[in-house]
């Protein structure tokens, strides 16, 4: 069934069952830049949305005010049009 070819390789157990004497940390240096870039990238667009202008607010609250009245003008014209049909 199984080959020796076909069996794990070896592990070293007192890297494995003490994880704090291992002092050999490999990085990898590419994934180490995409990182710092994320994080570069994160924090710049943290301060730029902390910035919020309140005529921007303003707008925001009004457009959103508007979609709102529009649909519950379009509910009650729906629901007018359905009760003229039922009379």
């Amino acid at each position: 069934m199984m080959d020796a070819s076909d069996s794990f390789p070896a592990a070293d157990a007192e890297k494995e069952l003490n994880p704090g004497t291992n002092t050999e940390v490999e990085v990898d240096s590419v994934s180490s830049e995409i990182a710092e870039k994320k994080a570069v990238g994160s924090s710049a667009g943290k301060k730029e949305k902390g910035k919020n202008d309140p005529m921007q607010t303003f707008k925001t609250t009004m457009i959103v005010s508007g979609v709102v009245i529009v649909v519950l003008a379009v509910a009650l014209a729906v629901s007018k049009k359905m009760k003229e049909n039922k009379a």
